[in-house]
């Protein structure tokens, strides 16, 4: 620590310019006052997510409701009266706090104690579960246990579910259209996405996450990075005395077996976690391409067809330890290891054609078979500290990650004649090995320090480095048997980065209106290295990103929130990586090492409202981007093409969302969201042509019905609109998905069958234009799923659900 702080000095010497000293005042409300409090176990530890509600007292009559933050904090607004109060939670006694009379002033509850349910520790009391989306101004919660569609799925699976997002046929996440996405677990960076990006999430079984947390509009307190936005995912993690836990076992067809567990003990000051998933699985895909590129007046035609399969073993094991020296300091220390292996064996059929499609001139077909092994290890040790006062913590938080990934392939390469005889083109064998290491340490620390009756100071530092490695060899079989490398396909590509960041917030309260001011200042430095050819590329940029967060509050649990905030997106690994894809002898997609950061200003405003059978979250926003960063496709007079990122000029992206959630019934439960966009890309730089205006929108429901007391049924349609891009265009997604569950043993296991993508609609398709080629694509990742998951629970009841009206703002 002490060289970090030697070495970046003058980041220290600007926070303090970020903390100032003073406070706005703040005015009273003349028409309403908050209730607050904070809820506690017998252990002093703070119950996140309990359900609060205000009731009338003269007819006992709901008013609002809220749920508690993660450290237990709630806050009701309400207008002066007489009224009386209810906690709950799951595997703890209801408590009913009476006569609470609001006058002319704010009411503090101060710390409120929540005692263990007599029969937690006996049985399971089913209560019901929280709902799937929480809505709050700066961000939505997707609590995976309750969509049913989710059992035996992937965290992928999982994502391409939740509202604003979209997830492709490689995995690729994206977000309100934007795929600089930045995604997170528990906070902080993974190596399941450090190399692979989206697509490593393939890689950790739904089972394990309790919930995903979108923020569409970070403030200073987060890192920069996310163009579009951050997707944090939570895995599961209990703190309740005594063991509990749950079970999943899951079966499928195409070939889907997993068994998941996650197993908690606490014993007085210590608490002890372990989450341990294992699946087997097999992903067949398919697609096709249709080329046409034009030569000399002639008009050259390709169509091209292929099937893959994935075989994969996934194994991912987290253990840790919490250990309370006193209710208010806690040290937490955890190893994450995973081990995964793959085979991969896709076949590619190409059928060549001169001027139109019947003159077939040549058939080639073309094989991969890839073995792939993936270790990966994470250390973590974090601290946190709460103060007297109320609200005033420091955490701080150190880890490793070390990952590698080895991959062995075979490719095989026939040409034939129409009529099948052989062509006098020689058949080809080839070799590719890639070995890629990634090795990160990061230190982060947070302080938040209250002044006043609601202000609020924030700051933080946040230092990274990562030493990424890519070993990458090609070698081909001559006429004497002998291996001969391509020496256009073979280097070593070395990719260092360090990133040094300081932020400052301060947020406070003036009547109506909450605010909140940050400034993040980040250093960084990349510089990547082709070894076999000597070739440097460093780069240094220091940057200011400001965040603004405005929230009015309106009568009747209404409330608007104005944001504002700079992001970047900095060119990764795989953005920067020179080596192309080699499983397709006509198409390469690479990286691009002259690459630089896009920057986006970040304007949103947002309103909620909790009614008492729902709640409605809308949100207009806008992004101008600069160095806007896009795959552009180019074919060469042979008909093979490039794909690889580019910088263009500017991006101007316009778009509002609207997400409900309604219980016209206590058996029918109604989720959707709306989203419409407008992104006017300019591309001139790259080419005059390279202009898009496109207009699109997606839109997804999800409507569950209880068909008798522990059985449900539930339906979720998902749409996808055309898109316009610069190069072509993106065609219309429709799917449906399918699910049905029964609880049993005792209403401690839950059976839950589901069909994905119930009538195999599931297809990337795209056009792709150029100066001299027009392209066609059709793409299916996954076929339709089913799956059968039984997940059962040790001393552990499923999750609270919310009262209606509740949430947090």
């Amino acid at each position: 620590m002490s060289l970090l702080f030697t070495k970046n000095k003058k980041f220290y010497w600007f926070l303090l310019l970020l903390l100032p000293g003073w406070a706005f005042a703040q005015s009273p409300s003349s028409s309403s006052f908050f209730i607050r409090g904070t809820i506690i176990d017998a252990q002093k530890t703070p119950i996140p997510f309990s359900s609060v509600g205000l009731y009338r007292a003269a007819d006992s009559s709901l008013v609002t409701g809220t749920a508690a933050d993660e450290a237990g904090k709630f806050e009701l607004s309400t207008k002066p009266g007489n009224y009386f109060l209810k906690i709950s939670m799951v595997s703890f006694r209801e408590r009913v706090i009476p006569r609470v009379t609001v006058q002319n002033q704010d009411v503090q509850l101060g710390v409120l104690e929540l005692k263990l349910s007599a029969e937690v520790l006996k049985e399971v009391v089913v209560q019901g579960e929280r709902s799937t989306m929480e809505l709050a101004l700066d961000k939505k919660i997707f609590n995976v246990g309750k969509d049913l569609a989710n059992a035996g799925g992937t965290a992928s699976d999982i994502l391409s579910n939740v509202p604003s997002v979209a997830v492709d046929a490689e995995g690729n996440v994206s977000l309100r259209g934007s795929g600089n996405v930045r995604i997170l677990i528990d906070g902080k960076p993974s190596g399941l996405v450090s190399i692979k990006g989206g697509s490593g999430l393939q890689q950790l079984q739904g089972s394990s996450i309790e919930r995903v947390e979108v923020i569409t509009n970070p403030s200073a307190r987060y890192e920069a990075e996310g163009m579009g936005g951050i997707i944090n995912i939570v895995l599961k993690k209990e703190r309740q005395e005594g063991i509990n836990g749950s079970f999943d076992l899951i079966t499928g067809n195409p070939a889907n077996f997993g068994l998941g567990a996650n197993v908690n003990y606490r014993k007085k000051n210590l608490n002890f976690f372990v989450n341990y998933t294992a699946s087997y699985r097999k992903a067949p895909g398919r697609s096709t391409l249709y080329q046409e590129q034009w030569r000399n007046d002639t008009t050259f035609i390709s169509r091209q067809s292929s099937e893959n399969q994935l075989k994969g073993m996934y194994n991912n094991a987290r253990a840790g330890i919490d250990y309370f020296f006193n209710p208010k300091n806690v040290l937490t220390g955890s190893y994450t290891y995973r081990l995964n292996k793959g085979k991969r064996f896709s076949e590619i059929q190409y059928l060549d054609y001169l001027t139109n499609i019947n003159n077939l001139q040549s058939i080639t077909n073309r094989t991969q078979d890839e073995t792939e092994t993936e270790p990966n290890s994470e250390y973590a040790l974090s601290y946190k500290r709460t103060f007297t006062r109320e609200g005033q913590e420091l955490t701080a938080d150190v880890r490793y990650l070390d990952n590698w990934e080895k991959s062995d392939q075979y490719y095989t390469q026939k040409t034939a004649l129409p009529d099948g005889n052989p062509s006098a083109i020689e058949d080809i064998l080839q070799r590719s090995l890639n070995d890629e290491t990634e090795k990160q340490f990061l230190v982060q620390v947070d302080y938040v320090h209250p002044f006043g009756k609601d202000g609020k100071l924030e700051a933080g530092l946040r230092s990274s480095s990562r030493d990424m490695t890519n070993n990458f060899s090609v070698t081909q079989q001559i006429a004497d048997g002998a291996w001969m490398p391509l020496d256009s396909l073979t280097n070593n590509f070395l990719y260092e980065e360090n990133i040094h960041a300081l932020y400052g917030i301060m947020g406070n309260k003036i009547g109506k209106f909450t605010y909140q001011v940050g400034l993040r200042a980040e250093w960084t430095g990349v510089t990547t290295t082709l070894k076999k050819t000597n070739e440097v590329n460093p780069r240094e940029y220091a940057n200011l990103f400001p965040s603004v967060h405005v929230t009015y509050d309106l009568p009747k649990q209404h409330a608007l929130q104005l944001s504002y905030s700079r992001r970047v997106r900095r060119p990764q690994y795989n953005d920067l990586s020179p080596f192309m894809t080699f499983s397709d002898s006509r198409n390469y997609f690479s990286g691009n090492p002259d690459l630089n950061p896009e920057f986006t200003d970040a304007y949103e405003l947002g309103h909620i409202k909790y009614f008492e059978k729902g709640s409605l979250s809308s949100s207009l926003y806008y992004r101008y981007t600069t160095d806007k960063i896009l795959r552009i496709r180019r074919v060469n007079e042979l008909g093979n093409s490039t794909t690889l990122p580019e910088n263009l000029a500017t991006e101007d992206a316009f778009g509002a969302e609207l997400a409900v959630s309604y219980t016209p019934f206590d058996w029918w439960k109604i989720d959707g969201s709306f989203n419409f966009f407008r992104a006017i890309t300019d591309g001139g730089n790259l080419n005059e042509d390279f202009h898009s205006d496109a207009y699109s929108w997606f839109v997804r429901k999800t409507s569950r019905f209880t068909l008798w007391k522990n059985t449900d049924l539930q339906l979720r349609g998902n749409y996808e609109a055309p898109q316009q891009m610069p190069q072509g265009k993106r065609k219309a997604i429709a799917t449906l998905d399918l699910a049905l569950s029964r609880d049993i043993l005792k209403n401690n296991g839950t059976l839950t069958l589901n069909v994905i993508d119930v009538f195999n609609s599931r297809r990337f398709r795209s056009i792709i234009e150029g100066d001299n080629f027009y392209t066609e694509t059709n793409s299916q990742g996954r076929l339709r799923q089913v799956n059968l998951t039984l997940n059962y629970r040790l001393h552990q009841a499923k999750k609270a659900v919310k009262e209606p009206g509740e949430g947090d703002y």
